[in-house]
C-alpha cells in the first residue's frame, strides 16, 4: 500500500461529507484529482473502500478499517507537527471544532476571530452538525473539540459548561398564541413555521422533536440565519423557535413577541466536549482555553 497523508485526509473528508465532490472541495482538490486518488488507493489494496450510491458514498468494511487507522495516523502527524513547532518557523496546526447552530452563529464568531488573530500559526476547521452527530464524531476521534446541547448523551466524553442557551418561541404581533404566557412545542404545531435551512443542526433537532410526539412541523419557508428567520416572523410569515440570545440581540429593534417553551429540551445549556481534555494537542488546548467562559 502506498497512501500519503493527503490521501488519508481526502478519504476522511469524503466520509464526513458523504460524497466525493464535497470531500474533494474540503481537501482543496479537483473532483478528477480526488477520484483518481481514491481509485489508486483501492487498486493498491485490491479492495473497494467506498460503496457508491445515488445519495452519496458509504464505507465498506475495509473502508471502515481504513478510516479508523487514518484518524489515528493523522492525529499522530498533527501532534508531531505541534511538538516540532518550537523548533521551526511557520509550522501550522489545525483544530477541528464541531458545533451546533447557536454556538456558530451567536457565541463563536468574535471568540474565534480573536483566537486566529492571536495565533497566526493555527487554523480552525469549523463545521456545524447536530449535537448527536458531534458526540459520535468525538468518540470516533474525528474532531478535537465539540460544542453540544446538554440534551444529548455525552457518555465516554469529558465535558465542561460553555453557555446557557434556552430556546424560545417568537411570534408576530397579533398572533393567535400571543396571549399565552408560555407554551409547549406541541401546542404550536397546528401553526405555520419559519425555519432555518434543512441541513441546519437546529432545524433537524426541531423536526426530530416534532416526530417524537407524533406530529410534524408545517414549514412555510426555510431561510439562512436567525436574523432572516425573525424578520420573516415579524412580518407575519409564521412562528419560529430560536435561541433566546438571538432574540435579545435582535428584537429590541423590531416588533416581535417572545414566549418561553415549557419543554425540558428547550431549557438547555451548551457543553464543550472532548474525548480527553488533558490529552488534546497543544493547539487544541489553546483553543479550549479561549472558549472557556
Amino acid at each position: 500500500m502506498h497512501f500519503d497523508l493527503t490521501d488519508l485526509r481526502l478519504y476522511l473528508h469524503i466520509l464526513d461529507t458523504g460524497n466525493i465532490t464535497a470531500g474533494a472541495a474540503r481537501s482543496h482538490l479537483s473532483l478528477a484529482a480526488a477520484s483518481a486518488r481514491i481509485r489508486a488507493m483501492e487498486a493498491s489494496l485490491g479492495s473497494d473502500f467506498l460503496e457508491r450510491g445515488r445519495r452519496g458514498v458509504t464505507p465498506t468494511p475495509a473502508g471502515k478499517a481504513l478510516a479508523h487507522h487514518a484518524r489515528i495516523l493523522l492525529q499522530q502527524a498533527e501532534r508531531m507537527q505541534q511538538d516540532l513547532a518550537d523548533y521551526a518557523q511557520g509550522v501550522k496546526g489545525q483544530v477541528r471544532l464541531l458545533c451546533n447552530t447557536t454556538a456558530i452563529t451567536e457565541y463563536l464568531p468574535e471568540v474565534l476571530a480573536d483566537f486566529l488573530r492571536d495565533h497566526p500559526n493555527l487554523d480552525i476547521d469549523l463545521q456545524e452538525l447536530p449535537s448527536a452527530r458531534i458526540t459520535h464524531a468525538l468518540r470516533q476521534g474525528a474532531a478535537d473539540l465539540g460544542i453540544v446541547s446538554d440534551a444529548v448523551d455525552t457518555s465516554g466524553l469529558q465535558t465542561r459548561a460553555f453557555r446557557d442557551d434556552p430556546l424560545v418561541l417568537v411570534l408576530p404581533p397579533g398572533h393567535a398564541l400571543a396571549s399565552r404566557a408560555s407554551l409547549t412545542f406541541g401546542e404550536t404545531l397546528a401553526h405555520d413555521y419559519v425555519t432555518l435551512s434543512a441541513n441546519s443542526a437546529l432545524a433537524i433537532h426541531l423536526e426530530e422533536q416534532a416526530l417524537h410526539i407524533g406530529q410534524r412541523m408545517t414549514i412555510r419557508i426555510r431561510t439562512d440565519g436567525f436574523d432572516s428567520v425573525m424578520r420573516m416572523v415579524a412580518r407575519g410569515a409564521g412562528l419560529a423557535i430560536v435561541p433566546k440570545v438571538a432574540v435579545e440581540r435582535w428584537a429590541p429593534m423590531h416588533a416581535l413577541i417572545c414566549r418561553p417553551l415549557d419543554d425540558l429540551w428547550a431549557n438547555r445549556t451548551l457543553k464543550l466536549c472532548a474525548r480527553d481534555f488533558a490529552h488534546l494537542p497543544g493547539y487544541a488546548r489553546a483553543l479550549l482555553d479561549a472558549l472557556m467562559p
